[in-house]
C-alpha cells in the first residue's frame, strides 16, 4: 500500500483525524529522514504519554507488522559463531533505534533529588541526543514543562522536534519542526487519537525500511 493510500485508510477509520493529514504525513517524513540518515528517535512524555513512549519504542525496536530480516553480512557473522550464533542469525529482527527517555528510573530519581525534576528529560536529551536525531515530544496539553524544556534542549543540540499534542498545540507547537495537533475532548480522547496516529507512523516507517 502506498503512503497516500495508507493515510487514506487511517482517515477512513478515524475521520476526525482528517484535519491532521498534512501533519501526520510530515511527521512520517521526518522519521524516515532521521532513520535514513543514521539517527535515532528519543521520546518523552508524562503519565499515559510516558506509556505511549515505551509503546512506540517497542514497535520500532522489533518487528511490528512485517518480517524484518537483519542484514546479510551480520547474519553471516553471527552464523559463523556456532549453534548459538546460528540461533541469533535466525531469530534477531531488524530494528529502528528508539529510546524512551521515560525508562531511566535510577537516573531520574537521582536527578530529581540532586538537581531539578523538571530538567530530567532535557538532561537526557543533551546526554544522548546528537545532531541528526529526532525527539518525539508527547503532551496532550502541549504545555508540560518538562517536555517543553526537553524540546528546547533538543533544538539546541540539533535534533528534529516532532510534537504530538492536543487540538491547541499549546506552547510546544512553537518549538516543533512538525507538530501533530490531535483531536479530542480531554486527555483520554486525545490519547486515543495519539495511539491511532503513532501506530500509523510506526507502520509507515516500517514499510519504508522493511517493505
Amino acid at each position: 500500500m502506498s503512503e497516500s493510500a495508507a493515510l487514506d485508510a487511517l482517515l477512513a477509520r478515524r475521520p476526525e483525524l482528517a484535519p491532521c493529514r498534512e501533519q501526520i504525513a510530515a511527521a512520517r517524513d521526518a522519521l524516515v529522514t532521521t532513520f535514513a540518515g543514521g539517527g535515532k528517535l528519543l521520546l518523552c512524555g508524562n503519565g499515559g504519554s510516558a506509556a505511549d513512549c515505551e509503546h512506540i519504542a517497542g514497535e520500532l525496536l522489533k518487528g511490528f507488522e512485517k518480517e524484518r530480516p537483519i542484514p546479510e553480512d551480520l547474519r553471516a557473522r553471527l552464523a559463523g559463531q556456532g549453534p548459538e550464533g546460528e540461533l541469533l542469525a535466525a531469530r534477531l529482527q531488524g530494528a529502528l533505534p528508539a529510546v524512551a527517555l521515560t525508562t531511566h528510573v535510577s537516573f531520574a530519581t537521582a536527578f530529581a533529588n540532586d538537581v531539578d525534576p523538571r530538567l530530567a528529560f532535557a538532561q537526557l536529551v543533551q546526554a544522548l541526543g546528537r545532531e541528526g536525531d529526532a525527539l518525539l515530544a508527547i503532551t496532550t496539553s502541549g504545555g508540560s514543562e518538562n517536555v517543553l524544556l526537553a524540546a528546547r534542549a533538543a533544538r539546541a543540540v540539533g535534533l528534529t522536534v516532532i510534537g504530538l499534542t492536543g487540538p491547541s498545540g499549546g506552547a510546544l507547537a512553537a518549538l516543533c519542526d512538525v507538530c501533530v495537533t490531535a483531536p479530542g475532548q480531554g486527555t483520554a480522547e486525545i490519547q486515543e487519537s495519539h495511539q491511532s496516529i503513532y501506530h500509523h507512523l510506526c507502520r509507515e516507517v516500517e514499510a519504508h525500511f522493511f517493505g
